[in-house]
This record gives structure tokens, C-alpha cells and sequence, in this order.
């Protein structure tokens, strides 16, 4: 197999896992894993990411802190989320949401229960581990693209080793008790959760996959 067949075989592996069994990864994984997404590219090789990695306990207290935080504050992300998804961006949106949904049972007219689904989010899904990816607020929009990029190896990394994934911007709206749990200076700019462990393959919401744009939907060859 070339390595252009073993990259599209992880990229083509890799999925937004909702549910998780509660076996640890081994800590000489997550260093693996890390060590990897550190391969990423940045501007000028500034790499402006760092990431903090929870395990046992220290999981299900930021857990605890994460949902009594839900109740008490309004969410305030450090990078402006969008303002909305105009055209086909809000049709991915909603397709993405009726299908997660529909593998779980819940009706569309159920507010109820798709509030209920939107909350595993903050429990992280059940996950036992959650990686917090922060990167240097003065390098402003491009250090938070370089870090997507850290985001995006961390994820093919991980599935490379049969993990499951989720990245959430979910997490990343309470940035002052994410720096406050974990002790990180203001300087740095809280822009993801990636929620990690050993899939759950039987559980509902893993069995859809949602769906890619066409080539032509994407590429435009010149020349």
C-alpha cells in the first residue's frame, strides 16, 4: 500500500465519535499521538499550540466543573464564533445534526431531547480523556490556523491507532474556567476540546457518517 492509500484509508476511518468505552488509553499512546500532531506545519514554524491532556480523576473533575459551569455562566468563546451558515454551510449544518438525531432516536420536534443530546458536549461525551488545545493570543487568527492544523494531525493520529475522536468548539465557550481549572496564563486563547478514548462501536450515535462535498464543489484547477 502506498502512503498516499494509508493517508486516505485514516482520512477516510476517521469520524466525530459520540460515545466511548471507559478504558484508558496508555499514556505512551497519548505521548505517541501528540508527538505526531506536533509534525503539523505553522508560519514561520512558530507552533503555537500546546495542548493539556486529562486522565482519571483528573477527566471527571474537569467534567464536574465543565457542567456546573453550563448551569451558571453564558458562554463567551475567545475567537468570535460565526456570526452564521448562509447556504450550503447551514444545509451541512442541519444535515449533520437530523442525522445524529435520527441514530439516536430523537424526533426533530423534540426540543427536549435534542437539549438533552446538545449537553453530552459538557460530559464529554463519556469520554475518559479530553486534550484542551490553547495557542498564544498574540499571534491573533493565524496562530489559531496553525493550531487547526495541530487539530487535524492530532485526530489522524489518533484514529491511526484506534481511537475515537470528537473536536469541540463547544467546550472552548467557557475559556475562564478552562484557564482557571488548569492554571493557564490569559495570554493563552482556549480553541478546542478534542474528547479521545476507545470507541464505543455498538452505541447509536456512531453509526452514521456524515457526507463530503464533491471534488468540483472544492477544487478550482486553473491553467
Amino acid at each position: 500500500m502506498s502512503q498516499a492509500d494509508t493517508l486516505r484509508e485514516i482520512l477516510d476511518a476517521r469520524y466525530s465519535c459520540r460515545a466511548y468505552r471507559p478504558d484508558p488509553v496508555p499514556a505512551e499512546v497519548i505521548a505517541e499521538v501528540v508527538r505526531d500532531a506536533g509534525r503539523a506545519p505553522s508560519w514561520c514554524n512558530a507552533q503555537p499550540w500546546q495542548v493539556v491532556v486529562t486522565q482519571g480523576a483528573e477527566t471527571e473533575a474537569f467534567r464536574t466543573a465543565l457542567l456546573a459551569e453550563v448551569e451558571r455562566a453564558k458562554p463567551g468563546a475567545d475567537m468570535p464564533w460565526p456570526e452564521g451558515y448562509p447556504g450550503v454551510y447551514g444545509e451541512r449544518r442541519r444535515t449533520c445534526g437530523y442525522q445524529l438525531y435520527e441514530a439516536v432516536g430523537i424526533a426533530r420536534e423534540d426540543r427536549a431531547a435534542r437539549a438533552e443530546q446538545s449537553m453530552q458536549n459538557y460530559r464529554l461525551f463519556g469520554a475518559p480523556h479530553v486534550a484542551i488545545v490553547h495557542a498564544e493570543a498574540a499571534l491573533g487568527p493565524y496562530g489559531a490556523m496553525d493550531t487547526g492544523g495541530f487539530v487535524t494531525a492530532f485526530l489522524l493520529a489518533a484514529t491511526a491507532r484506534g481511537l475515537g475522536t470528537i473536536a469541540q468548539a463547544s467546550v472552548a465557550a467557557y475559556p475562564d474556567l478552562i484557564r482557571a481549572h488548569f492554571g493557564l496564563p490569559e495570554t493563552r486563547n482556549i480553541l478546542c476540546a478534542i474528547s479521545f478514548g476507545y470507541p464505543d462501536p455498538g452505541h447509536p450515535a456512531n453509526q452514521f457518517r456524515t457526507e463530503r462535498a464533491a471534488l468540483d464543489d472544492i477544487l478550482d484547477l486553473r491553467g
